[in-house]
């Protein structure tokens, strides 16, 4: 159990973050693991057949066998959405000390693998090479098996955050925390992360809580030293949407009378959803989906609402009645 003692100042301070490199590094996890990460199967054979040129062993190092990862490679981002570059810069220029410190850390109690050994237990300008080669190597991974997918990834990132930010307006931090994931919960000031390697407390003592939903995290991830502030990677919302093939045109009556885009687009809308989660599920741009949702409103067929900055769409009780008479079920949503 991991402990966060979060004080008044330090919950007006949590913020999001979004991180190209913690997501690139937490993907390590599914190639190592596929049994885990089930829904993440149809990326995890698009990119091996990719990875034919690269250093697998190594990168293979860098996940530990209980699934730990070096906390050196997930720095908090000090930034809302820092580009990997960026990332990468500021893990270049970690203390040779923290980088032994932290891919020990990684596997104990085993030893380091012996791609990694013979660095570590050389002087720091033999451990700094090792960094610069992670670094090299982190770059050329995320070019071959995030890069390709990095807007529709952001999308579903952003689209998690605005959810989150909806709850601590409408319930604080209580409602916040509650569906963060099943092993995080909060009560009396102390966010719990259970079901952890690592068993201590921080005092965030001003610093903040930093929330940065991940896409290939399968379950919270804070840091492994207690010296680091107070932050945590968590799965984001929405992953079984993004593999998925968009949704197939309806060739039935619906799809003759509304036209295939909004047939669809009135199928999607059981949820309120806001115009950019629509296009990221649909694979068009978001001016495509304003199109088709302007006909839907000015008919009736869909409602929307403000949300801050987004408008929410859903379907409206005659919308779920055309779409129920489409299947045969009337009255049917």
């Amino acid at each position: 159990m991991i402990y966060f003692d979060l004080g008044v100042d330090d919950l007006a301070d949590t913020r999001f973050a979004i991180s190209p490199v913690a997501d690139t590094v937490c993907s390590l996890c599914v190639l190592r693991d596929p049994g885990r990460y089930a829904l993440h199967l149809p990326w995890r054979r698009d990119v091996l057949d990719r990875l034919g040129a690269v250093d697998t062993r190594l990168l293979m190092s860098l996940v530990g066998r209980s699934g730990a990862l070096p906390d050196f490679l997930t720095p908090r981002p000090p930034d809302f959405a820092l580009t990997i570059d960026e990332e990468l810069d500021v893990i270049r220029r970690t203390p040779p000390d923290l980088v032994r410190r932290d891919l020990f850390a990684t596997h104990r109690p085993d030893p380091p693998p012996e791609v990694l050994a013979e660095s570590l237990t050389g002087g720091d300008r033999a451990v700094g090479r090792l960094r610069g080669a992670l670094c090299d190597l982190l770059r050329h991974y995320w070019e071959l098996a995030i890069e390709p997918y990095w807007s529709q990834i952001r999308l579903l990132l952003e689209a998690d955050m605005t959810y989150r930010a909806r709850r601590l307006a409408r319930g604080g931090a209580r409602l916040l925390f509650a569906d963060l994931h099943p092993n995080v919960s909060w009560r009396d000031g102390t966010l719990r992360i259970d079901k952890m390697i690592g068993h201590h407390r921080v005092a965030a003592a001003g610093r903040g809580l930093l929330l940065v939903p991940t896409l290939f995290a399968y379950k919270p991830v804070p840091p492994l030293d207690p010296t680091e502030p107070p932050w945590l990677a968590y799965p984001c919302r929405g992953v079984a949407t993004l593999w998925a093939a968009p949704p197939a045109a309806d060739g039935t009556a619906l799809a003759a009378l509304l036209g295939p885009p909004r047939a669809t687009l009135l199928r999607l809308l059981a949820e309120e959803l806001p115009t950019v989660e629509l296009a990221r599920r649909l694979r068009v741009t978001p001016s495509a989906v304003s199109q088709h949702l302007r006909v839907l409103h000015a008919t009736g067929l869909v409602t929307r609402s403000r949300d801050g900055r987004r408008v929410l769409y859903r379907r409206s009780p005659l919308g779920d009645q055309l779409v129920g008479q489409a299947v045969g079920h009337p009255g049917a949503p």
